[in-house]
């Protein structure tokens, strides 16, 4: 009986627009952040990519520095994200496998077609996505423009206990270099410039890869 009258408290608080109890908010959708994930977040915290891989810039692919030659209207989230694979032991397509331009179709396209000896499995769902990465994952959401001359999108998703109707809102949490560069973002925020990318209903052009670390192998 106090349950049933706790449930009703908060289904009234909720319906008058009051705040509910941080006890009574949704629980996080995809499990914990284990020690892995932990390190994975650490990890990607320190990329820099807030101010490395900016777009306009010709930029190193590896360290993300700008380098000599004018503004250009490129972005580098493909750069960004064979960069730190590379940094995790993990291959992914890359230079000089591929020059930068339009790498993220190409990468989506190579992670499509690996072999299971190359590490890399497709993951159904975001959720799937959201809770690989906090168990420490590298894991990889990438969108293939159906234009080929135009680029697609790529970035990593990171550790998060968000809920389960933020996930579904805006996907999972993910690190980025693109248009805006971020170390904390939604994938609805950053996937925005590409139409049909991101859908709440599941039925968007997103699609997620994920390998795992030998952290043992890292410093």
């Amino acid at each position: 009986m106090m349950m049933r009258r706790a449930l009703i408290g908060v289904v009234t608080m909720v319906a008058l627009g009051l705040a509910v109890p941080r006890s009574a908010r949704a629980e996080p959708c995809c499990g914990p952040i284990t020690p892995a994930g932990e390190r994975l977040a650490r990890f990607l915290d320190g990329t820099g990519v807030d101010h490395l891989w900016l777009a306009g810039h010709h930029v190193d692919w590896l360290s993300g520095a700008a380098t000599a030659g004018a503004h250009e209207s490129a972005t580098h989230c493909s750069a960004f994200v064979g960069a730190i694979a590379a940094r995790l032991g993990v291959y992914v397509l890359r230079p000089p496998q591929h020059s930068q331009e339009l790498l993220a179709n190409a990468q989506l396209g190579w992670l499509r077609d690996a072999d299971t000896g190359s590490g890399w499995r497709a993951l159904a769902t975001p959720m799937a996505a959201q809770a690989a990465a906090n168990r420490g994952e590298l894991v990889l959401e990438a969108f293939e423009n159906p234009n080929p001359h135009r680029p697609g999108h790529i970035a990593i998703v990171r550790p998060s206990e968000q809920s389960r109707s933020a996930l579904d809102l805006d996907g999972p949490r993910e690190t980025q270099a693109g248009e805006t560069n971020a170390l904390d973002t939604s994938t609805a925020e950053g996937f925005r410039h590409h139409r049909g990318a991101w859908r709440g209903d599941g039925r968007g052009g997103i699609r997620y890869y994920a390998h795992a670390i030998d952290w043992t192998k890292l410093p």
